[in-house]
């Protein structure tokens, strides 16, 4: 079970690169494979045991989509935007479905509908919004600057680390 959850890690937050301290002020940089030690080879052991389990699992038309990938959490991505579309498109779709039922469809029932569809990352951020918002009262305007705000923030600590 700790090693699934290993694995997964991986998957989501990217393989694992064993580095090492060098210079004044101490910077981190890639260590060499002879460099490598026991811990070092079983997490790489594990960035390989993703990867496989991940390409395992597809058909010959998936691993074109995911060819040029170089790891398992690119891999991932690309799976998920080739079958679940990106967050932008799957609240368009959702939107335009809930459109075309009519005005009938409650404010309420739309923003439930959108915070439902949210991946399982951004479940601080719906549960925030339940508890701090009233959704009875909370406009699809609010509620897009306010998951546009969190995504861009989500980006930007991403590209930082």
């Amino acid at each position: 079970m700790a090693e699934d959850s290993e694995l997964w890690d991986i998957i989501c937050d990217g393989p694992f690169v064993p580095t090492k301290n060098l210079g004044d002020p101490a910077v981190d940089i890639p260590k060499m494979r002879k460099e490598f030690n026991d811990v070092d080879r079983k997490a790489i052991k594990n960035n390989f045991r993703a990867k496989k389990i991940l390409v395992c699992g597809i058909s010959p038309d998936e691993c074109n989509r995911i060819s040029t990938c170089q790891s398992t959490k690119e891999i991932w991505e690309a799976l998920q935007i080739a079958h679940e579309g990106t967050t932008q498109t799957r609240f368009t779709s959702i939107i335009n479905e809930l459109h075309s039922l009519g005005e009938s469809i409650q404010r309420n029932k739309l923003v439930r509908k959108i915070l439902s569809v949210l991946p399982s990352s951004w479940e601080s951020k719906v549960n925030a919004i339940i508890e701090a918002k009233d959704l009875q009262t909370l406009t699809m305007d609010e509620l897009v600057r306010n998951l546009k705000t969190y995504e861009m923030k989500k980006k930007k600590d991403n590209e930082r680390s």
